[in-house]
């Protein structure tokens, strides 16, 4: 499989309609839901993550634009998943600091953030910021204020783009650096929509079990009374039974 439509054929001919209407239901596609309108074939995630190891190494990038911009859910995900597959090739410690790599994973950033908003579901979000966005956080750039990047996403008035700037510091704090979190989750907070409430949560205790609880601990003594109760469920989640009923109490 060397084109788009080599990848779209093939997956098109593995459509399983009872499977499909499982996802339907599951990723709310309903009139009225956060995804309505999607598309599925009915294709597994590890189905998909085998394409995408059978074909990444030789697929050219020119290519991904047209597997992004799919109706098929599946598809878009393997297109997703195809960027994440070289962003990581670039991204080791032998290559971090390589000049024709950082222009690679530049050029890789600009693409996805083009088409940021066909990953208009959270799982192609949230199986792709951290290992494209989050990553080149963490890595030398020529494209300047990494911040100014990430809060176009925040304030952008679309729930994906802003999902993405809250899930990519999801790498961040895995690496020790809690900043990206404590900024967006801030940023966040008072966001109504609940994939947002639980993004903030979940990242919140990303980063405390990751980098400090005491961050943790300190951002919620400052904020409790300004986050939503999912986001607060979420954030304390894996903290003892007497420290979660304390925080409980306290909001």
């Amino acid at each position: 499989m060397k084109t788009a439509q080599d990848i779209i054929r093939h997956m098109e001919h593995m459509r399983d309609d009872k499977q499909r209407d499982v996802l339907m239901r599951f990723f709310k596609t309903a009139p009225g839901q956060y995804g309505e309108g999607d598309e599925f074939l009915g294709i597994k995630v590890p189905q998909t993550r085998n394409i995408v190891k059978s074909v990444a190494r030789d697929f050219p990038i020119s290519e991904v634009t047209e597997l992004l911009l799919s109706k098929w859910h599946e598809v878009r995900l393997c297109g997703f998943l195809i960027l994440v597959w070289h962003f990581e090739h670039l991204s080791t410690a032998r290559l971090a600091s390589n000049e024709d790599a950082i222009r690679q994973r530049d050029n890789l950033l600009q693409l996805y953030l083009r088409y940021a908003e066909q990953a208009n579901n959270w799982d192609l979000v949230d199986l792709s910021a951290p290992k494209i966005l989050g990553n080149w956080l963490l890595l030398p750039t020529h494209l300047g204020d990494k911040i100014q990047i990430v809060d176009h996403l925040a304030f952008s008035d679309n729930l994906w783009r802003q999902r993405i700037s809250m899930v990519c510091s999801w790498k961040t704090s895995q690496q020790g650096d809690p900043s990206w979190c404590l900024r967006y989750a801030e940023i966040h907070l008072h966001n109504t929509h609940d994939l947002m409430q639980k993004a903030v949560g979940w990242m919140l205790r990303e980063m405390g079990k990751r980098v400090s609880l005491n961050l943790l601990r300190d951002f919620l003594q400052q904020h409790i009374h300004k986050m939503s109760r999912t986001t607060l469920r979420y954030a304390i989640e894996k903290m003892d039974e007497d420290e979660r009923r304390y925080w409980m109490k306290k909001d």
